[in-house]
């Protein structure tokens, strides 16, 4: 007689991970229905869940249209600033020189408000998605950086030397000991940075206040503030929630990925 040991589905501690979470979403989500309904709270003043349904699926064609744009920018400056920051990263761990030079400049950037810098960025480049795509990467680039760096200098001094006394050259040393001791943090800089490039997208798409068919999901919400729409609010927050959601699982897919064989992270 053959006896099945399949473990039961909530055993799967991956499955409780996902599960969990989505149970205690929805029970939220009901409690605020049933609250707001048994209080009558108006709909100009806090929305229901279902009157923001309601106005995802009446205004879906603008609604994911803004989408759209404003995944776009996000992606395109997450992407930059990816670039821009690991080369900066590997530049650093070169000469310390360098970095004593740039870092300084690096944290400037990082710690100046994007609503500051965003008016003079768009003024200066009259592209207008360029402009955002700047003022998003400029927030997004300094975890990439910052963790690339860290995770490049975090090697064994004894594996270092170890190299030096093969007589590997520094391309070497960077390729085989300094990159994959520096995954780990980079994957961890990515996650950060997906949501800081969307975060800064959206902050520069309210200063920019672009409208029409370049129109992004901060121009649907201020739209909706200026008319007291707020069903529509809270529907282009939701979608850039579940935009940030995404990147941030995402980029853990990678993470694991890539790491789920050696590092113990990931297992």
């Amino acid at each position: 007689m053959e006896v099945s040991m399949t473990k039961p589905l909530f055993d799967n501690p991956a499955m409780r991970r996902a599960v969990w979470p989505v149970l205690l979403g929805l029970v939220v989500i009901g409690a605020w229905e049933v609250c707001f309904r048994q209080f009558a709270v108006p709909v100009w003043l806090a929305p229901k869940p279902s009157d923001i349904a309601i106005v995802l699926c009446q205004q879906w064609p603008a609604l994911l249209g803004s989408f759209w744009v404003t995944l776009k920018v996000t992606l395109l400056a997450f992407m930059l600033a990816v670039c821009i920051g690991t080369a900066v990263a590997f530049l650093f761990v070169q000469s310390r020189v360098i970095e004593s030079c740039l870092m300084p400049w690096a944290i400037l950037f990082q710690v100046t408000p994007v609503v500051a810098i965003a008016p003079l960025v768009i003024i200066w480049i009259h592209n207008t998605t360029l402009a955002l795509v700047v003022c998003a990467m400029l927030v997004a680039v300094f975890p990439v950086l910052t963790n690339t760096t860290l995770g490049l200098r975090s090697v064994s001094p004894g594996l270092v030397n170890l190299f030096r006394i093969n007589q590997a050259t520094r391309w070497q040393e960077l390729m085989r000991l300094r990159l994959p001791a520096a995954l780990p943090h980079f994957f961890s800089g990515l996650r950060v940075a997906s949501g800081l490039a969307l975060i800064g997208a959206v902050v520069a798409e309210f200063v920019a206040g672009t409208g029409g068919t370049g129109a992004g999901l901060a121009w649907q919400i201020l739209q909706a503030g200026f008319q007291l729409n707020l069903p529509l609010m809270f529907a282009a927050l939701f979608l850039i929630t579940c935009t940030g959601l995404g990147l941030f699982c995402l980029m853990s897919l990678l993470s694991h990925y890539f790491l789920r064989h050696w590092h113990e992270s990931a297992q």
